[in-house]
This record gives C-alpha cells, sequence and structure tokens, in this order.
C-alpha cells in the first residue's frame, strides 16, 4: 500500500526595493490530519497600515484553520468551511482595527489561502495574489485576477489596445476585490478541488512576484521542476534579484510539491 502523501512546502518573504514588508506568508503542515496550508497576504495602506492587514488576515486564517485542522475529531466540511470563515474574520478583524484608529485610517489586503488534504487542493482568493500550478511542462494561474489587469488584457484581445499598452496602463494594478473591512465584491473559492500529483508545483505569491513574466517562471520551475520545494522558491528570487529593478514590490513565494514517505 502506498504511504500518504506528504508535502515539501518552502516559503520566502523579500522586502525588494520597498520602505516596509507589507506582505506577510506563513504555512503548517498537520500530521494527523494528513494536511496543510499556505497563506498570503499582501498589505496596502503604507508603513504601519499595509503590514497590520495583512498580519490580521494571516492571524484569522491560523485561527480559523488551526481550530479545525487541531481538533480530535475534525470533519472534512468544518475544514473546507474554514476557508470562508477566515476571509470573514479577516474582515471583521481590519473593520474593528479601522474603527479603533478612526476616520482616516485606511488599509486593507489581499488573500490567497491554499488548504491541501492528501492530494486535494482547496482555495479561497481575494485580490491579486497569483496561484500557479505548473503540470505537464507549462505553467498557468488557476486562481482569479481581481484587478483591472483582466479588462485590459481583454481591450488587447478586442483590438483596442495594444499590448505595450496594456502592459504600462496606469489602471492596471488596480484592484476589483480586497478585504478592507467592507463588503468584499468578489471571492474565488471553487467547491471542487484541483488534484495534485506528484510532478505538479504549486507557486503562490504576491504580485511582486509578477516582477518575473509567466513565461519567466515557467523556465525557472522546468529547469528545478524535480529539485525540493526549497531550492524551486530560491531559484525564482535570484530571478527577482537579477533583474536589479528599482521599483521591485515586496514579493512573498510559496512553493509546494507532494513527496511520499
Amino acid at each position: 500500500m502506498l504511504a500518504q502523501p506528504a508535502y515539501d512546502i518552502a516559503l520566502i518573504l523579500e522586502q525588494g526595493q520597498r520602505d516596509s514588508q507589507e506582505d506577510a506568508i506563513a504555512a503548517r503542515m498537520f500530521d494527523a490530519a494528513n494536511a496543510s496550508y499556505v497563506v498570503v497576504a499582501d498589505g496596502m495602506g503604507g508603513h504601519a497600515a499595509g503590514e497590520v492587514a495583512s498580519d490580521l488576515v494571516i492571524a484569522a486564517w491560523r485561527e480559523a484553520l488551526d481550530a479545525e485542522l487541531e481538533s480530535n475529531t475534525p470533519t472534512e466540511s468544518a475544514i473546507i468551511d474554514a476557508l470562508p470563515l477566515a476571509a470573514m474574520q479577516a474582515n471583521a478583524a481590519i473593520a474593528a482595527r479601522c474603527e479603533e484608529n478612526g476616520e482616516g485610517l485606511n488599509m486593507g489586503s489581499t488573500l490567497l489561502g491554499v488548504l491541501l488534504l492528501e492530494q486535494r487542493v482547496f482555495w479561497i482568493s481575494i485580490g491579486d495574489s497569483p496561484l500557479y500550478l505548473f503540470r505537464d511542462g507549462a505553467l498557468r494561474q488557476i486562481n482569479e485576477d481581481h484587478s483591472m489587469a483582466p479588462v485590459i488584457d481583454a481591450q488587447v484581445a478586442q483590438g483596442t489596445l495594444t499590448e505595450a499598452e496594456a502592459q504600462v496602463h496606469p489602471d492596471r494594478n488596480q484592484l476589483t476585490s480586497v478585504v478592507m473591512g467592507a463588503e468584499i465584491p468578489k471571492v474565488d473559492c471553487p467547491e471542487e478541488p484541483l488534484h495534485l500529483t506528484a510532478a505538479d508545483v504549486l507557486i503562490l505569491g504576491s504580485d511582486g512576484l509578477q516582477f518575473l513574466s509567466d513565461a519567466e517562471i515557467q523556465t525557472i520551475v522546468q529547469a528545478n521542476a524535480h529539485a525540493w520545494a526549497q531550492d524551486i522558491a530560491e531559484a525564482l528570487l535570484q530571478a527577482l534579484h537579477a533583474k536589479f529593478d528599482p521599483d521591485q514590490d515586496n514579493a512573498s513565494i510559496g512553493v509546494v510539491k507532494l513527496t511520499r514517505n
């Protein structure tokens, strides 16, 4: 009989050329439940606001997920239901913090949370933090992009914008959904899971990772597909450093692979 899947997970947090770190990333494995999670939050609002918002999102995620996964009798439905619960709790926590500090405080954060149950992957995504799947030599983003980028790219397809114009469009990075203590317009949380194979690689990131193009990320993962998750994460970071981009944003990188004991 085959051993149960185990997870090879690596995390990197990079400040880039920003004055402060507004990203946050966390992971945890639960051997008894044969489960794991990775969560990325990209805060916004500037120093002492964005970093607070991302920390609140991570704390809410941990509170919701850990409670179920540490339970002596965890039920699968309760574990899966913890994903939207985490988002609601994060939203409420940011609303409460803004209320405590009075008018004028404007903070928010993306949320990308991935839950692994054996070989199945569930996720919740709010904002523009990308979740990539590398499979059969190709990379593709599998979560929704809650920014203006897809709208602008559609204009390229329609012929109303050029590719060059789309890439430098001033509204490209404008978010269409975010966790900021108000109504959340869009939530990507599929009911049906993704089934991982041992050859697959999951890449989670904040938008700072996207200073690398999808093609560049694909090439790096192709060259390191059989390496440990840490090696893939470090190769991605080295590629970001090699660009010497003076505008490099904070970057969170999470890499997930299946292993077998």
